[in-house]
């Protein structure tokens, strides 16, 4: 929201001009007199105090009319992790099998209670779930290769057979003996950084089943529908398909990617793939109706059909509802939000013709 509160403000203004690294992610600035939204350790020129407004999220500073700043890029700087968490998520990711505790980071100089907060704030876990479940998802890899469970469970360094079971059963939702036979019985997650903020990528053996700014409306019923329709748990973790779309979406947003190779998986209706597929058939740089959507289905009534399937698209950007307008030319619902959804028409006009 907005900060009214006159101390808040007084201290936010502070902190803007002794660039206080304390506060970067804990307001967004909004300048007035260029529109432009930075954060607390931004190198530009100081603003006067009447000239700024305070947002506690960089998506409110962004419905307001402000763009992000090319110099302090709030998005990514804002919510990327710290050097510190960065650090420990690498420790986890370089050994899937081992349990990096509070002690280890210590001795890395990495303050234990910082790492917590980031978590609980920018994943909702606590930095020993995220690492159970990189744990367990290297343990599942394992075990579809053939390994039997109780040589994982040692390896994953767990101390007893029992302990390794109740806890992959906690998180996967069966037991190791009865996962060996499911090849697609998890749901991988992962987070990353864009210019227009953080968005949770989402993938299966099969391919990227979800790509969403982490704060997209109804993002928990998308979790849920999504676990239903592959009858599957959602871990953290990561694979091939997560880190091609990641790169494809630096490269998009760069302006050096108009189409998408990586493989997809979108379960749903028959009608919905259908609108999701004449989605991708929409040009890069261009835009369409709702109408002229249905029309392309051969189904020229079936408007609130096809915005309803839009709706449902659990795949920003590479399935582009982004670029479906409504039949007057004007910009209508976007999941995450209509600023976002103008940035991004904008970005692709822009780049089409170069």
């Amino acid at each position: 929201m907005r900060v009214t509160d006159p101390k808040t403000v007084a201290t936010y203004y502070q902190a803007l001009i002794d660039k206080d690294p304390r506060f970067v992610g804990i307001f967004f600035v909004g300048v007035k007199t260029t529109s432009i939204c930075c954060i607390a350790t931004c190198r530009a020129r100081k603003p006067k105090r009447e000239n700024v407004e305070f947002y506690t999220s960089f998506k409110e500073a962004l419905d307001a009319g402000y763009r992000p700043c090319k110099i302090c890029k709030p998005t990514e700087n804002a919510n990327e992790a710290p050097g510190q968490v960065q650090q420990a998520i690498t420790m986890v990711r370089d050994n899937p099998k081992e349990k990096v505790s509070d002690w280890q980071l210590k001795q890395h100089q990495i303050s234990p209670e910082s790492v917590r907060r980031w978590f609980k704030k920018h994943y909702g876990m606590t930095f020993q779930a995220f690492q159970r479940m990189y744990r367990i998802n290297n343990a599942l890899e394992e075990l579809k290769s053939g390994k039997t469970a109780t040589a994982t469970a040692y390896e994953a360094g767990y101390d007893s057979l029992s302990g390794f079971g109740y806890t992959y059963k906690k998180i996967i939702g069966k037991s190791p003996k009865n996962s060996t036979a499911m090849q697609n019985n998890v749901i991988l997650i992962n987070r990353f950084t864009t210019p227009l903020g953080p968005m949770f990528v989402c993938a299966t053996d099969q391919g990227v089943c979800l790509l969403e700014f982490v704060d997209r409306r109804m993002l928990e019923t998308e979790f849920k529908d999504l676990q239903r329709l592959k009858k599957a748990n959602i871990i953290a973790g990561e694979n091939d398909y997560m880190k091609q779309a990641q790169q494809e979406i630096n490269e998009y947003f760069a302006g050096k990617r108009q189409q998408f190779k990586v493989t997809l998986d979108t379960p749903g209706t028959v009608f919905q793939q259908s609108v999701w597929q004449c989605l991708q058939t929409i040009p890069y740089g261009q835009t369409a109706s709702y109408q002229q959507q249905a029309e392309k289905l051969n189904n020229p009534k079936a408007i609130r059909a096809v915005a309803s399937a839009n709706g449902h698209n659990r795949i920003a950007i590479i399935i582009p509802c982004h670029r479906v307008i409504g039949k007057d030319g004007k910009l209508v619902g976007y999941a995450g939000g209509l600023e976002r959804k103008r940035w991004l028409l904008e970005h692709e006009q822009k780049y089409a013709t170069t």
